[in-house]
């Protein structure tokens, strides 16, 4: 196995995780909610009223982000990634994710992070069951295409 030194980066993928645990402990503190993107996009189809405001904004704060972080840190300190597919595979995987996010009854970031930390046994199967095809999809497609 080779190991892409000139992309991996352990450092930030670790203040990354520090951020969304502490993020997340944080909203369902304040509350009572569990962070999970799948679930606050869903409550907004079709809104509820009174409930749809903080989605709102907190679906929008998600897409400023990467915004204000290119307003802050200096130009050149990440490189964009480069990814090997079509705009139509990149739309495809992006439905198939949305499908799996409906039958799993939550995306990665509700079930691996907030599911696993309150040891929900559903989180656990779910967390597993995409772990398993990350890795079983990565092999298929670097071995045997």
């Amino acid at each position: 196995m080779n190991l892409d030194w000139a992309h991996f980066t352990p450092w930030s993928a670790l203040t990354g995780g520090i951020v969304l645990g502490i993020a997340s402990a944080l909203f369902i503190l304040i509350n009572g909610r569990i962070l999970g993107i799948s679930g606050i996009l869903g409550g907004l189809l079709p809104p509820k009223l009174g409930d749809a405001s903080w989605r709102v904004a907190f679906l929008l704060g998600m897409f400023a982000a990467p915004t204000v972080f290119h307003a802050v840190v200096p130009a050149g300190y990440i490189t964009a990634p480069r990814i090997e597919a079509t705009e139509w595979m990149i739309v495809a995987a992006g439905l198939l994710v949305g499908i799996g996010t409906r039958y799993a009854s939550g995306c990665t970031s509700g079930h691996g992070v907030c599911g696993l930390s309150r040891l929900s046994p559903r989180s656990l199967v779910a967390t597993a069951s995409f772990m398993s095809a990350g890795f079983a999809t990565v092999y298929v497609v670097r071995h045997l295409f």
